[in-house]
């Protein structure tokens, strides 16, 4: 499981890493919200640990951002603000799940894995539909078992696709997600290209539909 750990203590970010990394994690930490936004923009972790105090803002402000841009990735708010309504509006910016400093290690992993476990229903490693397999970790993708070379943004597309699978994401939900925090030009065009390429490149596969004028969803076909 690759985690990236948004905290700017270090003594508690230093102990963590060290404990999820003896668990068989990958982990990658970031001690503001600045470095979390460019480290995401290259690479998607399998849960975000997010504190909600940091120096250059608040941690919640980009718990909104990636429930916006990345709906499916798993959010964790890690924080010593344990106030019910710091709780609650936690859960309302977007957090999956919500846990109070000092933390139990233990019990902060399991929940982890719960989070895992959840954004990735088949319970196998790596996101799979109608024969189609992404490896996270290794970032490859094989189709029917046989590797399938993509570009960068059509990867990107397909693993936002895969988190989602079951359900519909908006075109603007991925022109945002793909496109916009990594400055680039964006139009409906290039989704468009974008997403007939790599239908090509992974033979048309049925489980890749079209939502006309809405968006696109993958799911599994039926038998």
């Amino acid at each position: 499981m690759n985690i990236l750990l948004v905290e700017d203590d270090t003594a508690i970010a230093g102990a963590l890493e060290t404990f999820l990394t003896e668990k068989g994690c990958r982990v990658a930490v970031c001690p503001t919200l600045a470095g979390a936004r460019e480290l995401l923009e290259t690479a998607l972790p399998d849960v975000v640990v997010l504190d909600w105090n940091l120096p250059d803002g608040a941690g919640a402000d980009l718990c909104r951002e990636l429930r916006q841009h990345r709906p499916g990735l798993p959010l964790l708010m890690l924080t010593v603000r344990d106030d019910t309504r710091d709780i609650l509006a936690g859960f309302a910016c977007g957090a999956d799940d919500y846990v109070t400093k000092p933390f139990d290690r233990e019990v902060l992993y399991a929940r982890l894995l719960a989070l895992g476990r959840r954004s990735r229903p088949d319970g196998e490693a790596g996101l799979c539909c109608g024969g189609i397999r992404l490896d996270p970790t290794r970032q490859n993708v094989t189709c029917q078992g046989e590797p399938v070379a993509l570009a960068p943004l059509e990867y990107q597309l397909l693993h936002l696709l895969m988190q989602n699978k079951g359900r519909t994401v908006t075109r603007r939900q991925l022109l945002d997600a793909l496109w916009d925090q990594n400055g680039h030009f964006v139009n409906d065009n290039t989704l468009t290209v974008t997403m007939k390429r790599l239908r090509e490149k992974l033979g048309r596969p049925a489980c890749l539909k079209t939502v006309r004028s809405f968006g696109y969803r993958l799911e599994e076909p039926q038998p």
